[in-house]
């Protein structure tokens, strides 16, 4: 079943020439089916603009567009695809435009109208980058209401994961600070062209109207990559080259020095960010 009066994504691959490259992280969805699902899960977007990151041949972009989008910004990188992009612009006429860059250079929101939200089959090369940065704004709430997001499934678990778990780490911690993060829906890598060799999940991410403990951004991821950076040692290990005096700052966030990161929930990382702040 077609959600639109566009060709097959296969057969749009075929005529355009887009083999994925493997230097750009390129994975495309194949199934339109799919692709309309995931645009349902970001929401009902009738009243939103939504931003999305590596369309490629347009698959998600499609969904978006024929579930109702109110319109859809889509940056790509690889100029191969924008053929077969102006294919699906001239079906969307002024509800969808395309720009050509790397998403990590440009502000969206010099191109979009609130209310926003973001959904993409993320690159694999640049989807934990882009994730930091929508998270760690110096202000919040952020520009977008979501984040509809396909990672590695071991991604999506990191983003997901409890205190005390494998997969526990920085994702986890500025994820469920600032929002309501779930999987949503899982895919197996025979989706895919080319198939990749891990599966893969999509995670959707609501902003909450503040973060969960207040702390500053920049200071908690910071905390958070060197504490996660060696993660079987103890906390004062980890940290005692971010202050002379880090066993008084982990006492004072109600942290044993002797802790290691895997152990300690959001909120006492958010103390521990906050009194070294204060340093």
């Amino acid at each position: 079943m077609s959600i639109d009066n566009l060709p097959p994504l296969k057969q749009v691959i075929e005529t355009h020439g887009l083999a994925a490259k493997k230097s750009l992280g390129q994975n495309f969805l194949l199934d339109l089916n799919l692709t309309a699902k995931i645009a349902r899960l970001s929401g009902r977007n009738e009243d939103h603009d939504v931003l999305e990151i590596g369309p490629g041949p347009g698959g998600l972009t499609r969904g978006l567009l024929s579930e109702g989008a109110r319109r859809v910004l889509a940056i790509e990188k690889d100029e191969r695809c924008l053929p077969a992009l102006a294919e699906v612009e001239a079906a969307y006429p002024d509800r969808f435009s395309v720009m050509l860059g790397d998403a990590l250079d440009i502000n969206p929101l010099d191109h979009l109208t609130p209310p926003i939200r973001v959904a993409a089959n993320l690159p694999y090369n640049i989807g934990t980058e882009l994730l930091v940065r929508w998270l760690t704004p110096p202000e919040w709430p952020p520009y977008w209401d979501s984040l509809t997001l396909m990672f590695q499934r071991e991604v999506a678990q990191r983003i997901t994961a409890e205190p005390g778990s494998k997969a526990y780490g920085r994702l986890a911690i500025l994820s469920q600070w600032r929002t309501d993060a779930k999987i949503v829906m899982n895919l197996p890598p025979e989706a895919f062209s080319p198939p990749p060799k891990v599966s893969s999940a999509v995670v959707h991410l609501t902003a909450l109207p503040e973060p969960r403990f207040p702390a500053d951004a920049k200071m908690l991821q910071h905390v958070t990559a060197t504490a996660f950076n060696q993660r079987r040692k103890m906390l004062r290990s980890s940290l005692k080259g971010l202050s002379a005096e880090i066993e008084d700052h982990l006492i004072a966030a109600d942290i044993k020095p002797t802790d290691r990161a895997e152990q300690i929930d959001v909120e006492r990382f958010c103390a521990l960010a906050r009194s070294l702040k204060s340093e």
